[in-house]
């Protein structure tokens, strides 16, 4: 499989930060047919997390969050990186962000097995046009 950096869509929505929320959201979105590129979920404040989606289909995830009212933000770009799993994998593209003067806001990275490994990055909004041509982003 070649490697790829794909210019993706997010959604972020804030949910209770407590035992079972994230199996809720996340079997709502099986129910819908919803697949997902990415998902991270994390504590903020007030007993809230964050969670952020990477639908594959965002008309499709629009639609489930519309029948679940969920509150979410968005859409905003991201980066979803698709690479061979290797030591430093990560590094070309931070060093092509850097060069090109810019800042990675957020950035999460997991091997995905059978050598390969993946990450999801975000840059500022104004910077999403720049950094798409420095990754080469499909």
């Amino acid at each position: 499989m070649p490697n790829s950096v794909r210019l993706a869509k997010y959604y972020k929505m804030m949910v209770p930060h407590k035992s079972g929320q994230g199996i809720k959201l996340l079997e709502h979105l099986q129910q819908s047919q919803v697949n997902l590129l990415a998902f991270l979920a994390f504590p903020k404040k007030s007993g809230k997390a964050q969670v952020d989606c990477v639908p594959v289909d965002p008309v499709k995830f629009t639609a489930a969050a519309k029948k679940a009212k969920w509150n979410i933000k968005g859409p905003k770009d991201c980066f979803v990186i698709d690479d061979k799993d290797q030591m430093g994998a990560f590094v070309p593209y931070a060093a092509k962000l850097a060069e090109a003067k810019i800042n990675i806001r957020a950035a999460a990275a997991v091997t995905g097995g059978a050598g390969r490994c993946g990450a999801i990055l975000w840059v500022n909004q104004k910077d999403v046009k720049k950094a798409a041509k420095a990754l080469g982003a499909q």
